[in-house]
């Protein structure tokens, strides 16, 4: 039996272990659901971290509304474009400098409608086609470009001379078809020069084929600065000057061609400004953004996608548009593509005559070859 001593000993223990069970017992309880965590939302600044722009919407977009222009614009151009250099091949129409332009302008164009299908595949669907497709699409598309904006510069210097000019023109007349074969290489060779940008730095990023590495690349301001210059307001201000020129010699003539004449100046001029004005504004202003690191303003750089992409597509009319503004709307090449059209068996010996007899002029105006170009 235990004593009385031996539970005096033992009664201190005991009454310090309740005096410590009570005290555990009266502190709260924590678990996985009630265990609080520091608040990281108050401690962590999410300013510090870059927020994608979603361009779904212009991904959508893009997916419809450019391979429908692209086939348009490619159909349009392979035809009008094949047409000119089966006539000039054909009636061997290689006579006058600005015969051998235009046929430079349809190989440039043709060149260009040739590439737009896979411009349409690289704006709906991942690039697939490789690397060095890659770079050859868009070298391609630059060197149709430039050489096609220095030829309608040459075009608009060789009116100059051939109206403004005339006895000039017609002195050194023996030498006009050495200047313009020449003139013509070294115009492709400019174009290809200029492309080299392309060439060098084209490559897949995130599965597009791209020479631009982001928005904010600066490389894409100097390849655009040098587009809009070289491309666009070179040609505006040769053409402005030749074709002011051409239009003051022809208002002191009396000749009944003249307004015809004008008129068609006149075509060819607003064609050019509606087709490139709109893209190479859109363009320049994409330039100014981009120079200054790009835009944080999610919205507004899918406004600017769209006004690209829209504006892009307008200035891509030129390639089926330049051979009825340049070649089939004179005389001399419609007269041609009527008579290549009769001999294809496409046209009656009837309706030939018909389209021919009834519309020629006895005016020696419409047959030289200084109106070759601004013949109604």
């Amino acid at each position: 039996m235990t004593s009385v001593s031996d539970l005096q000993k033992l009664l201190p223990a005991v009454l310090v272990w309740l005096m410590t069970l009570k005290s555990c017992l009266s502190q709260p309880q924590v678990n996985a659901t009630t265990m609080s965590y520091p608040d990281y939302e108050n401690i962590v600044d999410y300013g510090d971290f870059p927020v994608l722009c979603v361009k779904e919407s212009n991904r959508q977009f893009r997916r419809w509304f450019i391979p429908t222009f692209y086939s348009i614009i490619c159909v349009l151009g392979l035809a009008g474009n094949l047409l000119v250099i089966v006539t000039s091949f054909y009636f061997k129409r290689l006579k006058t400098m600005t015969d051998v332009y235009l046929l430079n302008l349809s190989f440039a164009d043709l060149l260009f409608a040739l590439s737009l299908p896979f411009w349409a595949a690289n704006s709906m669907t991942k690039w697939i086609l490789g690397l060095e497709l890659c770079k050859a699409m868009h070298t391609v598309y630059k060197v149709s470009f430039y050489s096609s904006m220095f030829l309608l510069s040459s075009i608009s210097v060789d009116r100059y001379f051939a109206i403004a000019k005339a006895v000039s023109a017609h002195r050194h007349r023996s030498q006009a078809m050495f200047v313009s074969k020449v003139s013509s290489g070294v115009i492709w060779l400019m174009a290809l020069i200029f492309s080299i940008p392309e060439m060098k730095y084209t490559t897949v990023r995130n599965d597009t084929c791209t020479p631009y590495a982001s928005n904010a690349d600066q490389l894409r301001v100097a390849i655009q600065a040098s587009q809009i210059a070289l491309a666009f307001a070179l040609p505006l201000m040769v053409m402005t000057v030749c074709y002011s020129s051409i239009v003051q010699t022809l208002c002191q003539t009396r000749n009944f061609e003249r307004n015809k004449a004008i008129k068609v100046i006149l075509a060819v001029v607003t064609v050019f400004l509606v087709s490139q004005m709109p893209y190479n504004l859109v363009l320049f202003w994409t330039t100014i953004v981009t120079a200054k690191g790009g835009t944080d303003d999610c919205n507004y750089e899918n406004n600017l996608l769209y006004a690209s992409d829209v504006t892009q597509c307008v200035a891509f009319l030129r390639c089926c548009l330049n051979p009825f503004v340049y070649a089939f709307i004179g005389v001399k090449f419609r007269h041609d593509l009527l008579k290549l059209l009769k001999d294809w068996g496409c046209m009656s010996q009837e309706r030939f005559f018909r389209y021919t007899c009834g519309r020629r002029r006895s005016s020696g105006a419409t047959d030289t070859e200084t109106t070759t170009t601004f013949s109604p």
